[in-house]
């Protein structure tokens, strides 16, 4: 398990103040999770990482891997080489002149109890053959692809069997086709050796896509963290909302107040009303957006009616654009609101007709409006 409370560390410049870091990060990981820091650059994510790894010394906080504490303020400070973590950096520091093997036993061979060299061989054969590169070992590290590199890193990270595994963005030097077939890789190599994770990326999909937990970051603090599904369809803000994929985010007031998960109605422009699901305690007249995932509604012809369980806004279609795999419309309501609906590749939606925007309620979430 991990461990972190009230992680801080800023970052100041006499110009500016205070230019980044982290604020009062907190969260506890059961044993084999894969978690996620999500967020744009300079949110804190990175500066998190860095601070459990030992990298950087936080301001203040505790952080706790298993019964071992790792970091509390001026009374523990464990070093880097003593916290049993494994690390994998964005750039992979693989170094040019050494072999495969020799990369992967570096971690091995540089601390005070170093194993025979037997062992030595073993434990890195066995770390490549576990990220699918058996019989690599006399390899120059100069004839390797880029996927390769990365799984040498991943190998060499795990070779000592850390109790947990710290990923810096490492998918963001591979093309569009080599990162989605590594997301697969490492989520499998996750699984197979049930090692505790934290990653970090800037990549909404890649997040959803591996993670058991995400948490959210912006200017510094976590503003959210759930399941990829909680903050995917129950957004805490408008930023977590934008910030995760396309959405249509559409001001609105409160026609009456509720809890955290209730539905409420809700006033758009032009008097029009929908129900929605609130992601916060609310009060009545209170401002927010609600957001509604392309994805997540339906085009009729004409005007039609909702069912009990959905909303409607008709208008015009005012664009159609055909993106291969899906085709995107936009569809305008007569009092000015925009919605970017995602249709199958085969829609034969034209511009200039008359649809209704279906939608169900508990797809239409209700957040919190930033100023």
């Amino acid at each position: 398990m991990l461990a972190i409370e009230k992680l801080t560390k800023v970052y100041a410049n006499a110009e500016d103040g205070i230019a980044g870091g982290i604020r009062d990060a907190s969260f506890t990981l059961p044993d084999g999770a894969f978690f996620t820091l999500l967020g744009p650059s300079g949110c804190g994510k990175t500066t998190t990482l860095r601070s459990i790894a030992g990298l950087e010394t936080p301001d203040s906080g505790r952080i706790q891997l298993d019964d071992r504490l790792l970091f509390d303020g001026a009374k523990m400070n464990v070093p880097m080489n003593r916290r049993e973590i494994g690390m994998v950096f964005q750039s992979y520091a693989i170094w040019p002149h050494m072999t495969v093997a020799e990369n992967v036993a570096f971690p091995l061979t540089v601390g005070k109890a170093k194993p025979s060299k037997a062992e030595v061989e073993e434990r890195v054969g066995t770390a490549l053959a576990t990220v699918n590169l058996a019989g690599y070992q006399t390899r120059p590290s100069t004839r390797l692809s880029g996927g390769e590199q990365q799984r040498v890193a991943l190998a060499r990270a795990i070779v000592r069997t850390p109790k947990l595994l710290l990923l810096d963005e490492p998918l963001s030097n591979l093309d569009a086709q080599l990162r989605e077939e590594m997301r697969v890789e490492l989520k499998r190599l996750q699984r197979q050796i049930g090692i505790t994770t934290v990653y970090v990326t800037h990549d909404q999909s890649e997040a959803l896509a591996l993670s058991d937990t995400i948490a959210v970051l912006a200017r510094g603090r976590i503003v959210q963290i759930g399941t990829p599904k909680d903050i995917y369809f129950r957004p805490a803000s408008e930023f977590v909302a934008r910030f995760l994929g396309a959405t249509n985010l559409i001001p609105a007031r409160l026609l009456q107040a509720g809890s955290a998960g209730s539905r409420a109605a809700a006033e758009i422009a032009g008097g029009a009303k929908l129900s929605c699901v609130l992601t916060r305690n609310e009060s009545i007249d209170a401002t927010v957006v609600v957001s509604i995932r392309p994805e997540n509604i339906r085009l009729a012809s004409g005007t039609v009616s909702p069912g009990a369980s959905e909303n409607a806004l008709s208008g015009k279609v005012r664009q159609v654009t055909f993106l291969g795999s899906t085709t995107r419309i936009e569809l305008v309501t007569a009092s000015g609101v925009v919605l970017q609906i995602a249709a199958g590749a085969e829609s034969a939606v034209t511009p200039g007709s008359d649809m209704t925007a279906l939608f169900y309620i508990d797809h239409t979430a209700a957040v919190p409006r930033e100023s």
